[in-house]
């Protein structure tokens, strides 16, 4: 049986979990407080298939009858007692749930439970997680475990993402209705930070181009929390001999414009850092609301005039020039780096030196394969050894235009909070 650790993402069939036969989720408690499990069925942006695939104890099977709370106890004990079982069957699900999500929540701080397990049953015991009173703080309620499907493959994640407000509040978080003046919606006390200006607001006053984007984006970082992080932005863009025909049908111009804005959410000077590569990396300057139309076309020349030497892959030498680049900038703020390849990545241990040294900085690394393949140790990122934590993300398009700007943004912040939560229990990012 292995103890999956906060971050942590496996797929099942490593933990040796038949995805096409029912297993089950249990959920052992100590807690002197009355807290309720719930689990949730999203699509692939996030959001809750309709209200009916919210499971908890008063709605206790989802419509599709693949989803059940089987076992519930509501009272709070003093001995350690299994509070909740689902079961669930994946392989029956609708394809359009992407993932389920179980949630802890509570009326008060979840800091006064003192002990939560989660173990994931398939006639013997597969995997197990722990919580303690200090993993919840002041929040009332958490997002704790997700089973989620990537590139068809069922993985399962230790999220344990604090949540400042209660069951409404996460209810809201995943776009489902609240009745005013129900139990749930008195849950809701989100703590009130102050605000950084409307991202929309900012796009609207010096980029109106860019405003739909603004408003999906933002549908993401407030999802997951993140309007009001402050952090570095990198795009890392492959130049080789065969990304032409994306510069060339303007695919790599569209990838600027589609990171700008988060760019422009995360850092104080809304603008992003850009590396181009071919075998040689070349650094081509800060991309920002007045300058990122044409970008491509006029940085340095043009795409076509790129001092980057041959024209092949040396993915490499542009991660070592990026991480140097931001370890002399200071590493005051967590970096998030985009790093665009069509494939043809053949370093394989060139790359997992860098990752794994990389690891110790606070650098987050998001690949996406962009219409080709042979992506190498990329797609290996999530199981790469070695690494004092997972600092790192793949997912692969064959054209941009095969995926919607709000799912695009949904892939490129999955594993970004449980980067920034993981990062800063372990002292890369100041608390």
């Amino acid at each position: 049986m292995l103890s999956l650790t906060v971050g942590q993402r496996l797929s099942l069939s490593n933990l040796e979990i038949d995805d096409t036969t029912v297993i089950t989720v249990k959920f052992t408690r100590q807690s002197p407080i009355e807290m309720d499990i719930s689990c949730f069925a999203l699509d692939v942006t996030g959001r809750l298939i309709n209200d009916d695939y919210m499971v908890f104890y008063n709605q206790p099977t989802s419509p599709c009858g693949q989803i059940k709370l089987t076992h519930y106890e509501s009272q709070p004990t003093a001995n350690k007692g299994i509070q909740a079982e689902f079961e669930v069957n994946l392989s029956k699900l609708a394809n359009n749930i992407d993932s389920l999500f179980f949630v802890l929540s509570a009326d008060t701080p979840l800091n006064q439970v003192q002990s939560l397990e989660i173990g994931i049953w398939q006639q013997s015991q597969k995997v197990q997680t722990e919580y303690q009173a200090a993993d919840f703080a002041q929040q009332q309620a958490s997002m704790l475990m997700q089973l989620y499907r990537k590139s068809g493959v069922w993985r399962i994640s230790n999220v344990a993402q604090g949540f400042n407000g209660g069951l409404a509040a996460i209810v809201q978080h995943f776009g489902g209705d609240v009745e005013e003046g129900s139990s749930t919606a008195a849950d809701v006390t989100a703590t009130p930070v102050q605000a950084k200006p409307s991202l929309e607001k900012v796009m609207l006053d010096k980029a109106p181009k860019l405003v739909n984007l603004a408003k999906k984006a933002t549908i993401s970082l407030e999802k997951r929390q993140l309007q009001q992080l402050t952090a570095k932005v990198a795009l890392v863009l492959d130049a080789s001999g065969s990304m032409n025909r994306q510069y060339k049908k303007g695919r790599v111009q569209e990838v600027v414009n589609r990171i700008l804005p988060l760019a422009v959410s995360f850092d104080d000077d809304q603008a992003l850092d850009c590396w181009a590569f071919a075998r040689d990396p070349q650094y081509l300057g800060e991309i920002g609301l007045s300058n990122y139309e044409g970008f491509i076309d006029n940085a340095h020349g043009g795409w076509r005039k790129w001092e980057l030497g041959p024209r092949v892959n040396n993915e490499a030498e542009v991660m070592k020039a990026v991480t140097e680049f931001y370890q002399k900038d200071g590493l005051d703020v967590p970096i998030y780096v985009l790093f665009i390849s069509d494939g043809g990545v053949n370093d394989n241990r060139g790359i997992t030196r860098v990752m794994t040294e990389a690891a110790k900085l606070p650098i987050f690394w998001q690949f996406v394969g962009l219409g080709g393949r042979g992506y190498g140790i990329l797609k290996k990122l999530d199981d790469m050894e070695g690494r004092v934590i997972d600092n790192c993300d793949f997912f692969e398009l064959d054209d941009l235009d095969d995926i919607s700007e709000e799912a695009l943004y949904e892939s490129m912040l999955e594993e970004f909070p449980s980067w920034l939560k993981e990062a800063r229990e372990i002292g890369l990012i100041a608390k």
